[in-house]
């Protein structure tokens, strides 16, 4: 594998990193409503789990409240018994045909744990690109030994993986920084 195609791989695989966190964070809950804090629930339903977003619209008409109608209203239920199993502190209100979910306010120590929560899935994202930067240091030190390319290729190469590494934990901890003040915005 040539050297532009290790970097390259390294590189697509510190991006789709970056996305995953971003993700994640879209799940943690902070002052005002979004779609992603109950999109991804597993619910039980026709044999098998589906994600709410499978299931229903999900809107937040509000700024503090989320609303979910499913598409099929034998589903109803199902959805609402997997959000209050998901232990988001969440309380789903079933009106005819739409489920209902007010948040309520945030207390300190709820923030403080939600704080807690991104930091960690912060970190899993930075030791993610960690593994990277070793797969693909590990990748240009096969390649010097199958010949092909000189020690001092690797060697700038290697300062390429770093600095990409360091490109994409930066990114993450940029998105860590403005996570945290949206949670801790009263």
């Amino acid at each position: 594998m040539a050297l532009d195609d290790i970097l390259l791989e390294a590189e697509e695989k510190m991006i789709k990193t970056e996305e995953v966190v971003v993700h994640e964070f879209s799940g943690v809950r902070t002052g005002k409503a979004s779609a992603g804090l109950v999109e991804n629930i597993m619910v039980d339903v026709y044999g098998s789990n589906m994600r709410i977003r499978e299931l229903a619209g999900i809107t937040t008409p509000e700024a503090r409240m989320i609303m979910i109608q499913p598409w099929d209203a034998s589903t109803l239920h199902p959805i609402e018994k997997a959000i209050q199993k998901a232990n988001l502190g969440l309380n789903p209100a079933v009106d005819k045909k739409i489920i209902r979910i007010v948040l309520p306010d945030l207390s300190q120590e709820r923030r403080v744990e939600f704080v807690k929560i991104i930091k960690k899935m912060c970190e899993d994202g930075r030791v993610a690109i960690r593994h990277v930067r070793r797969d693909a240091i590990e990748a240009l030190k096969k390649d010097a030994k199958n010949g092909g390319v000189t020690e001092d290729q690797v060697e700038v190469a290697e300062k390429e993986v770093q600095k990409l590494t360091d490109l994409y934990i930066s990114k993450i901890d940029g998105h860590l920084a403005s996570k945290e003040k949206e949670i801790m915005t009263v």
